[in-house]
């Protein structure tokens, strides 16, 4: 077992269950990075905030250092020499993914003139590639707007993870991996997540970013 699992198992294990899906999951968003794939993620309510801190842990440093590539830095050297050590130094590297919450003005146009059901169906049509990923945050695994999302992702040929409860809903039929934590009530759910979601973005960090 990964030693990161293995810490999250330590920590909560009541999560023990979740532990291969997790891995699942992991083995998902790997595969999709190392063929310069993105992530597309998206929830309602705190779910939503989730999104915004899942991604905030992968476009930037989140346990280590992310120095940009060598190669990079040489070729905007020969751009802006002037700037080159200021502006490569403030970089981070970073693993591609985007919250599908934050679009304000497309939201609240798409909402009123089609229907809030599919706001997050419409960006995976226009984000969305083959071979990225989707991820979706449903307390119940029912929530309309992110189940259109994944019927769209799945016809795009993009994978698509569900973190949801217990009973997992529609999502966990459609899903190709659905981490299902043991409890109903939002509350508890979502305190799990956490944990789950810090837990893969740490070891795509190490993958991607360890000595």
């Amino acid at each position: 077992m990964n030693h990161h699992l293995q810490t999250l198992q330590n920590k909560y294990p009541d999560l023990q269950d979740c532990l291969p899906q997790i891995q699942q999951s992991f083995n998902l968003l790997e595969s999709c990075y190392r063929h310069n794939g993105k992530v597309l993620i998206a929830g309602n309510g705190g779910s939503a905030a989730d999104s915004e801190h899942i991604v905030g842990e992968l476009m930037k440093g989140f346990m280590l250092a992310r120095p940009i590539p060598q190669s990079f830095r040489n070729h905007f050297s020969e751009l802006f020499p002037e700037e080159n050590d200021e502006i490569c130094d403030g970089l981070q590297g970073a693993l591609p993914a985007i919250s599908l919450v934050s679009q304000t003005a497309f939201m609240t146009a798409y909402s009123n003139d089609i229907s809030s059901d599919m706001i997050f169906a419409q960006q995976v049509y226009g984000y969305g590639t083959e071979g990225d990923v989707f991820l979706g945050l449903s307390t119940s695994g029912n929530s309309r707007n992110i189940i259109r999302a994944i019927q769209i992702a799945k016809a795009k040929g993009m994978k698509t993870i569900g973190l949801t409860g217990a009973a997992g809903g529609k999502m966990k039929a459609l899903c190709d991996v659905t981490i299902t934590v043991p409890y109903q009530m939002t509350p508890d759910i979502q305190e799990r997540h956490l944990p789950i979601y810090h837990t893969l973005c740490i070891m795509l960090e190490e993958v991607f970013f360890g000595e």
